[in-house]
């Protein structure tokens, strides 16, 4: 049978949703190599949310400054953002090339272990606010900005910290869907518009922009 996005994305039984998911990551990470398709494969190709906030939280890690590791994590995001907005959709679809990518697993690790201190935070704080914020159609428009922000990555690739700015929006619009948190989606989308224009304003001193 086939299970729709809002199906696979009902609120978690824990009360450490984002610990959870760390810690699920650094299990799939005790090889010597650990690759993109092994770590979705441990978290199902339905749940949508953890698998979104996955990516978002490896490209804040000191993953992000394995070469092109940005604009892989960036190109998933908006794969799955964009399955989300797919009604019925069912299970995840991811190309080949992505699922193929790979790490050093003892670095994964590494990465993975810093992590935790930012996920028990997340996690403490999160609580049901602002419901308007994360139940249709606020929910669509923020699987729109997490696609947008996906997109964006690759174009971000050689601007340092940049891509893990993005990231940080990806994981709070998602941890306020998956923690049914309002307040959390408000401050991911407010992100967007300070980090684009703190870039406008550094290319145009650069003097890079058009115009």
């Amino acid at each position: 049978m086939t299970a729709s996005t809002s199906d696979s994305d009902s609120p978690q039984p824990s009360a450490h949703p984002l610990s959870d998911i760390v810690d699920r990551m650094a299990d799939t990470a005790q090889g010597e190599r650990v690759t993109v398709g092994e770590t979705l494969e441990a978290f199902g190709r339905r749940s949508y949310l953890p698998l979104l906030i996955v990516p978002s939280l490896a490209v804040m890690s000191p993953l992000s400054g394995v070469p092109l590791m940005s604009s892989f994590c960036g190109v998933l995001i908006a794969v799955i953002a964009f399955q989300m907005l797919l009604p019925g959709i069912g299970s995840l679809r991811i190309p080949g090339m992505i699922a193929r990518r790979n790490v050093c697993g003892r670095r994964a690790r590494q990465a993975i272990g810093k992590l935790a201190k930012l996920a028990h935070w997340l996690d403490d704080r999160a609580r049901v606010r602002l419901r308007w914020l994360i139940d249709p159609p606020g929910r669509t428009v923020l699987e729109f900005l997490c696609l947008l922000c996906g997109l964006a990555m690759p174009f971000l690739e050689l601007i340092p910290f940049s891509s893990s700015i993005v990231g940080g929006a990806v994981l709070l619009m998602a941890t306020g869907l998956l923690a049914r948190d309002g307040l959390f989606a408000l401050m991911g989308v407010l992100v967007i518009p300070i980090f684009g224009g703190l870039l406008a304003v550094g290319l145009e001193t650069l003097g890079l922009a058009g115009g």
